[in-house]
């Protein structure tokens, strides 16, 4: 029999913890009597004294576990016995249940000294930044639409949206964040040509703004389960793979004489109209059938010509 799990999303709950200075106050006010209890029960010799002081120093000290802080744009998601009690997001210094947990951290292969240190001290609390992010991707080799091999990376700005989701519903939300960036940007590079002018196509090189756009909304979509939200995503790097590289040039080189010579000839061809025609209206010349034609074959001839041209000038009559 197949059994089907269905995977419960999670939701953030805010919470307010209890202002942490006068409980700080109070836990200091009980640690000094507790202590000076204890000597004062030994001259006295006391005993129920000292037992009371010891036990007010160890409920003290469990107490104090229970004072955390947080910086702006800082959050702590709160667990007591793996149950979720809710997540605290007001800046300052607060106190709750000592007994709520401390949690763990994870290390990355991908994690260098100063993110390992982050974690461990973000964990320590179970905290969680909602500061924006940049993940810079790197450079990735894809095939674009054509099967072209191209090189391509993004940068991508995330924040935390949701800690719930964050925290319990993906097992490590930074390296999904970066997976699946990458994943992304592969489906997106595949979608479009690198370079293609063909029916106004939306291509890499050529529509960076709606190729971002669509990367960000597919990025959004992927990460909204891990409570993460997209502030932006562009591309910062996209080229030609080496090995085709220089082919690719030559192409575009031709692609863009070929651009350049339908641009002269349509402009060659609208000077030759309207000479024509301005020649016509105000009676200059009257020309038949066959002058008229070499007359626009001569004037094609210098207006698309690549070098200059050094015209002859007859001296005769038009038709000698």
């Amino acid at each position: 029999m197949d059994i089907t799990h269905q995977r419960i999303a999670n939701q953030e709950r805010v919470v307010k913890a209890a202002n942490g200075w006068p409980m700080l106050g109070l836990l200091l006010v009980l640690a000094a009597a507790a202590t000076a209890g204890i000597p004062y029960g030994a001259v006295t010799k006391s005993p129920a004294i000292i037992i009371v002081s010891a036990a007010l120093i160890a409920v003290t000290a469990t107490s104090l576990t229970g004072l955390f802080s947080l910086q702006p744009n800082e959050a702590r998601v709160l667990l007591l016995f793996g149950h979720y009690k809710g997540t605290v997001r007001e800046s300052g210094l607060h106190w709750a249940n000592p007994f709520y947990s401390n949690g763990g951290f994870q290390i990355s292969g991908k994690m260098d000294a100063r993110a390992v240190t982050a974690a461990v001290r973000a964990a320590g609390r179970n905290k969680i930044s909602l500061r924006a992010r940049t993940l810079n991707g790197d450079h990735l080799k894809v095939n674009d639409k054509g099967g072209n091999p191209i090189e391509i990376a993004a940068v991508v700005v995330w924040r935390v949206q949701d800690t719930a989701q964050a925290k319990f519903d993906v097992d490590n939300y930074e390296t999904y964040v970066t997976t699946q960036s990458e994943t992304a940007l592969r489906h997106v590079a595949s979608l479009y040509s690198y370079d293609r002018r063909e029916n106004n196509e939306i291509t890499l090189g050529s529509n960076v703004d709606e190729v971002s756009k669509a990367l960000r909304e597919e990025l959004q979509e992927r990460l909204a389960k891990a409570g993460v939200r997209v502030d932006e995503a562009r591309l910062t790097h996209l080229a030609y793979a080496p090995e085709i590289a220089q082919v690719m040039l030559r192409r575009q080189q031709a692609e863009a004489v070929i651009a350049a010579r339908q641009k002269i000839v349509q402009g060659a061809v609208g000077m030759v109209d309207l000479a024509l025609k301005e020649l016509a209206e105000r009676e200059v010349v009257q020309l038949d059938g066959e002058r008229r034609a070499a007359m626009v074959s001569n004037l094609m001839v210098v207006l698309c010509s690549e070098s200059e041209v050094h015209p002859v000038v007859n001296t005769g009559t038009l038709y000698h």
